[in-house]
């Protein structure tokens, strides 16, 4: 699952949560630093996709008549030259170890700045940031599908894209969000 701009604090908040519940860690300044200074490391991580993707496109679009030409698919082309650029990016496209290495840097960030103390191996504490990672990945395709036929059963209808489709959207959401203790 690919993280979009505003979910980014909504796992910060999950990893804060988290972090606070495990029993082997204490959080000198708060909560709310330790979700921060996660936010700060997450947001940097999808801002390097995002420059890695725009200059994928830039690609793309200067050789446009060249793919149009070879009649070859947009899509795949994309997926083919931002593998091969992603390195230099610092972006890991398979999921599971970008989440890995979030949070490997989360932990970094958080000990280097006296966020987060603890007692136990740096394993047991990165387990519990990659696993809230997870469980919100995991999470989330259901807690869409639920606010999304919540939205289609009202009885005002609602235009996907509109301001008011997105606030509603985003109000439900949270609600499912509190529902499974991730806010």
């Amino acid at each position: 699952m690919r993280l979009k701009a505003k979910q980014t604090g909504y796992v910060a908040n999950k990893i804060g949560i988290d972090l606070a519940n495990a029993p082997f860690v204490t959080m000198p300044k708060g909560k709310e630093a330790v979700v921060q200074a996660c936010k700060a490391v997450i947001d940097e991580n999808l801002e390097n996709e995002k420059r890695l993707d725009a200059k994928v496109n830039e690609m793309i679009e200067e050789n446009y008549d060249e793919i149009e030409l070879q009649q070859v698919k947009e899509r795949e082309l994309f997926f083919m030259i931002k593998k091969r650029l992603a390195p230099e990016y610092g972006v890991i496209m398979n999921y599971d170890d970008r989440y890995n290495e979030v949070s490997h840097r989360i932990l970094d960030e958080l000990y280097e700045n006296y966020l987060l103390e603890y007692e136990v191996n740096d394993n047991q504490v990165r387990n519990v940031i990659f696993k809230a990672f997870k469980a919100f990945a995991d999470a989330y395709d259901k807690m869409d599908d639920i606010v999304y036929e919540k939205i289609k059963k009202m009885k005002k209808e609602y235009i996907p894209g509109s301001v008011e489709y997105e606030l509603l959207y985003d109000r439900l959401y949270e609600e499912e969000l509190k529902k499974r203790g991730m806010l």
